[in-house]
């Protein structure tokens, strides 16, 4: 994938203790082009006197995912937490009083709790598109769509739709 200078992404982190998370930046500059030159959004210099800025892989650059709203997560559903300013990849596993939920993060074999604000729908970006993780996602309108195991995002026929 190609990106510009300028664009908004997520670079995953390969470092110990960090693999798998993925965190925001901007790209300031192309280095050939198998590397980029990205401004993080969230780290700070070790100086702490502005953003975090270094050179990375282009393969550990994807682009920001698309906002999908979801009405609630249940036991077993994938998502990204946001926590130590990056998102992290793990399973609900379990609900608790409100909107909060527990998170079992297998990298780490670690468990924590996290309100709904800091959860989002788990996607992958698979040949130029986001897949969700989930087959149950809310649109801005209330409309409930349940995806099909063979469709791909593009494919309308391949969504049902409900209101909830």
């Amino acid at each position: 994938m190609c990106f510009c200078v300028g664009s908004h992404v997520e670079i995953c982190s390969n470092e110990d203790g960090f693999l798998g998370s993925y965190y925001e930046a901007k790209i300031v500059a192309k280095l050939g082009k198998d590397r980029l030159k990205v401004e993080y959004t969230t780290l700070l210099a070790d100086n702490q006197k502005g953003p975090l800025k270094e050179v990375v892989r282009a393969s550990d650059v994807r682009p920001v995912p698309p906002q999908i709203r979801a009405s609630a997560f249940n036991v077993m559903d994938k998502v990204d937490a946001y926590d130590l300013d990056g998102w992290w990849v793990g399973r609900v596993t379990g609900r608790k009083i409100g909107s909060k939920y527990t998170v079992y993060f297998e990298c780490s074999g670690d468990e924590y709790d996290y309100p709904a604000s800091a959860l989002r729908v788990h996607q992958e970006y698979v040949d130029g598109h986001w897949v969700p993780s989930q087959q149950k996602v809310a649109d801005e309108r209330g409309f409930l769509f349940l995806r099909k195991s063979n469709s791909r995002e593009s494919d309308l026929p391949g969504l049902e739709t409900f209101k909830f």
